[in-house]
Parts: C-alpha cells; structure tokens; sequence
C-alpha cells in the first residue's frame, strides 16, 4: 500500500506527543517537589532519596517495555508502537492526578507511604508512555532532516507546555500574598489530564509509520534481549547520548524546581516565574526558526558541544555575580542557559541517529529496546536532578510546611539555580565531546550505507 509522504502532518502529531507527555511529566516534574514539602510537609530529604531510589525500580520497568514491541506487535494496523501509546496515555493521566490529591490529613506515615506509591506508579506510566513515544520517530522516517524537523517538532511540543501552560501554574498556587494554595494542585492536575489525553488521541491520528518490517501482529518475533544489550553497549553514540542526557535533565528536573522559589522568595515576584517563561519561548522560537539551517550549516554535534562551552563559561560567571534586578537577572540567566535550549531542540534527532547506528554494525534494529535503555539514562538525569534540587533545598535550610522562607534560604536556592546547570552541561559536553563522534560526515556516509544496504536486500 502507497504510504503518505511525510510532511507538516508527521510533525503536528510528533508535536502533540510530547505535548501529552509534558501536561504530566513536566508538571509533575516541576511542582510535585513543591507540593510534597510545601502541602504534605514531606521533608526534602526524603523526596530527594525517593528520586533516587525510584531509578533503580525505573531500570527494570524501562528495559522490559523497550522490548515488548520489539517482540510483539498488538491492534489491527500492523503498527509497532502507536498502539502502545493508545493504552499508555490512561495511566500517565491518571498519575498526575494521584500525584496531587491533597492527602496531608492521613497522617505523617500514611502520607509517606502514599508518596512513595504515586511517584512510582507515575514512573511505570511514564515508561509505559515514552519508550513507544520515543522509539516512534525512527519509524516515521529515516531521513536525517525529516528527523530534525521531528526532534524540533517535539522539543516545541514541551516547550507550549513547559513554558506556555506551566508558566501560569505560580499565579494559581500562589495567593495575592505570596502563600500557597493547597487545592488549585489537584485543580490543575484534572485540567492538565484532559489535555494530555487530547494530545495523544492526535498524535495516533496524525503519525504515520513508515519504517515496517514483516512481522505478523499478535505472533512473538525472534527476539533476543541478550544480542539487544550486546548491540547497546557496543554503540558509543547511543552511551553518549545517554551521558549528555543526564545532564540535561538535571536541568529539566532539577533546576526547574527551583524557579518558583527562586523568584518567589528571593525577588518577591511569583508573576516573574511567567515572564521568564516567555523569555524562554522567544529564544526557542528563535531557535525553531534558524535551527535546520544551522545543523546544515555546522552538523548536530558541533552545535551542543560549542553551545555547551559557552554555557558553562557564562552559568559561572552568573555564580559569582549578583544581579538584583530581575528582569536584567532573567535575560543573563537565559542567555547563559543557551546549551540546553539547543540540545532540547536536536536531542531526538541525534538519538534517532544513534539507533541507526546499531542497524549499521549488526544489520538489525532493536529500537524499542535501544530506546529502553537510553531512557534509562534519561531517568537517572530526572532522578539525579529531582535529588540534587530537594537536596539542595536541605543543604540551605529549606523550611518544611511553611508558606514562606528566610531571606538567607532564598539567597541559598539562588546559587544552587545557578550553580547546578554547570555541571548538566559539562556532562553534556563530555557525551557529545568525547564519546558520541557521528559528525556530520559520518552520518551522511552511515545513512548512504544503509541505503544500500535495504535496497539489496
């Protein structure tokens, strides 16, 4: 059957993916913290174990839905991860609803233990959801600037809701005198489901995959995970990627967590959360507009590991100085967060490269398994950052239940905010630097290769 071409539809569906994703994992990423210590009166110290610790139940869950579709395809389309996320989307949006229901009359050891239960059934949700998610882009083409136009698609997909939709949650938690709300969490956790439900229904409809192989529905493939994790360990590109991943989600996961209090304590301005958000949506405009032609221009890897340096130069500059004014403190701070603006916008692309990597040294694709085990990576960066932001709430005397915090508490978060992106993006610089080496080059030859390789056979 004649496939249809890929086009603007592919990347508003691709889009619409990580927009389902981010009403939830975003959310939960950047205020869950917030609500536990705030309204549970959860300490931060136990949150930032919980992080942890969650990675490692995370390791078993990831790998083994990574090699489902691999093994098994389901529904009547013959479609090897659309289906999947048609069941998936139920129970990411039934996370974040646990995530924030209001349960601090239970009791302190109830609490804990209802803590512990949402935060790891979100985590098996969101395995459930973004390993089919993930893996979707190297099936929809295998053009190396479709893939760019995916992986832009996507990163702006999470940016109208990281920035847009989540920009607005501090004017609803927040009261006109700066205390929290307890209720509006759960509020917008049902508003936030809604959306992520209606984002992937048009994700389904609008996503083709192209890239099919023989396997018959409902009949388990020959499969083995064994040659899967040979194949995996033996991709430097896919174990440098899974390095500078870790560091971006530090920030993601994080740093972000810091940005309500950072502007809500230290310059008095909760509303000022918004407008850094804003800031944040012009420079990833920017971005969306001039990307391709830069990749063209200097070749994926170039970007990241320039921008990289330059942000960890200018994040330790921003360390040392103080900037009391908050709209000048906004424009250096997102200036000086460049590296990861540029990463979040090609990160898929240069995945998607890494999974054909594999396809070039053994002659078979594993992509869900492959995808598994870098999203593992990606869940040790959420759980390394999530740690690092409730630790560092500890370490500066972050106050528990209480509404508001001491000026030397809010000085504390602000050099942690500033601080922490220094080592996401030496992270960064040292996968793309040092272990990832697909240049430009060796991509455009890898794929002329592979070309070949399918058409003879």
């Amino acid at each position: 059957m004649k496939q249809r071409k890929f086009g603007v539809r592919d990347q508003v569906g691709y889009a619409l993916g990580d927009i389902g994703g981010s009403f939830v994992n975003l959310y939960i990423g950047g205020f869950f913290l917030l609500f536990t210590t705030s309204v549970l009166g959860v300490s931060p110290y136990f949150m930032g174990t919980l992080f942890l610790v969650s990675r490692v139940f995370d390791a078993f869950t990831d790998v083994m839905m990574g090699s489902i579709p691999d093994r098994w395809k389901i529904g009547k389309s013959g479609d090897k991860f659309l289906p999947y996320i048609s069941i998936s989307k139920w129970f990411l949006a039934a996370a974040v609803l646990l995530a924030f229901a209001d349960v601090s009359s239970w009791g302190t050891t109830a609490t804990h233990v209802w803590v512990v239960f949402v935060y790891l059934f979100y985590g098996i949700a969101y395995t459930a959801d973004s390993i089919p998610y993930g893996s979707l882009a190297a099936v929809i083409t295998q053009d190396p600037i479709e893939r760019t136009k995916l992986s832009r698609a996507r990163a702006v997909g999470g940016l109208i809701v990281g920035i847009g939709a989540l920009s607005f949650v501090p004017m609803f938690i927040y009261d006109s005198n700066g205390a929290i709300i307890p209720d509006a969490f759960f509020i917008i956790s049902i508003v936030f489901a809604v959306c992520s439900l209606l984002a992937y229904t048009g994700l389904v409809k609008l996503s083709t995959e192209r890239v099919r192989d023989d396997n018959p529905v409902g009949k388990k493939i020959d499969y083995k995970f064994k040659d899967a994790l040979t194949a995996a360990l033996k991709n430097r590109q896919l174990v440098g990627m899974m390095v500078a991943s870790v560091g971006s989600l530090i920030v993601i996961n994080g740093v972000t967590q810091l940005a309500p209090i950072v502007f809500a304590e230290y310059f008095g301005s909760p509303s000022a959360f918004t407008i850094n958000s804003f800031v944040q949506i012009g420079i990833m405009l920017i971005l969306f507009l001039f990307l391709p032609k830069l990749v063209k221009l200097f070749g994926k890897r170039n970007l990241v590991i320039a921008t990289s340096t330059f942000s960890i130069i200018a994040m330790a500059f921003l360390t040392l100085l103080t900037i009391e004014n908050v709209y000048l403190y906004i424009t250096v701070y997102n200036i000086g967060m460049l590296a990861n603006s540029v990463f979040v916008m090609i990160v898929w692309a240069l995945v998607a490269d890494a999974l054909d990597y594999t396809e070039m040294q053994t002659g078979k694709r594993y992509d869900g398994t492959l995808y598994s085990i870098y999203s593992f990576s990606r869940k040790v960066g959420m759980g390394v950052g999530s740690a690092l932001g409730s630790y560092s709430l500890g370490w500066v005397g972050y106050a528990t239940g209480s509404t508001s915090q001491s000026q030397e508490v809010a000085e504390g978060v602000l050099r942690m905010y500033n601080g922490l992106p220094i080592i996401a993006f030496a992270l960064m610089l040292i996968g793309l630097l040092f272990i990832f080496n697909l240049n430009g080059k060796k991509t455009n030859a890898m794929y002329e290769e592979l070309e070949l390789r399918r058409k003879s056979s």
